[in-house]
């Protein structure tokens, strides 16, 4: 598959998304990962694929969005690269930041991670957001955000840099005339082909039910 480099978008109706379904990220270590995904964050796992030599675990953050974990042999942590801290040559990921319900959220959060030894950030009011940041035992810089109730840049969009592009200036939403138009695909050529997780649909391959019985 590669990226999509053409310039022409259909003047229509645009897909309603609901959040993010999943990010999916890489490790060398599951049983670490689990340890400060689900037991020191709190975020229940929810799947977890795998056979010898692979692993798949997937994380629950919220009621639509999850993390996900590749398990490789041979992967090894990132380099420490602070948020945001700017790199040369082929990069395509800097940080995931996971919002929290409440600024009360935030301290709370800061204060697990302090206690645990993950050395956080202070807070850092960036006007719309406050955020804390730190890293997974892969050396994934993550940041937790609290969205500030008092601007919310959905309901009211901003473009405050101070030279943006043409492109940039044309506007927040979808601007026609730019990718070619395309139709769903009829019904009788939809054709789905099986991939990685169908076995969650076999019960009898749940550990966890296996293990209360």
């Amino acid at each position: 598959m590669g990226g999509c480099a053409r310039d022409n978008h259909k003047d229509s109706a645009m897909p309603r998304y609901i959040g993010v379904n999943h990010l999916a990220m890489v490790t060398g270590d599951m049983d670490a990962t689990v340890r400060f995904w689900r037991d020191l964050l709190g975020m229940r796992l929810v799947v977890g694929l795998g056979r010898p030599g692979y692993r798949h675990y997937f994380f629950e953050i919220s009621d639509t969005d999850m993390i996900a974990f590749f398990e490789w042999d041979g992967v090894e942590p990132l380099e420490v690269k602070d948020h945001g801290f700017p790199v040369r040559g082929r990069v395509a990921f800097d940080h995931v930041s996971i919002g929290v319900a409440s600024s009360e959220d935030l301290w709370e959060l800061r204060e697990l991670l302090t206690a645990s030894g993950c050395d956080p950030s202070p807070v850092i009011d960036h006007g719309f957001i406050h955020s804390v940041y730190c890293f997974d035992p892969n050396m994934i810089a993550i940041e937790f955000s609290w969205a500030v109730a008092e601007f919310d840049p959905r309901a009211d969009p901003v473009m405050a840099d101070r030279s943006p592009s043409a492109v940039a200036l044309e506007g927040p939403g979808p601007q026609p005339g730019h990718w070619p138009e395309a139709d769903p695909a009829p019904e009788e050529d939809r054709e789905t082909i099986p991939g990685e997780g169908r076995e969650l649909l076999d019960a009898g391959r749940n550990k966890w039910k296996i293990k209360k019985l």
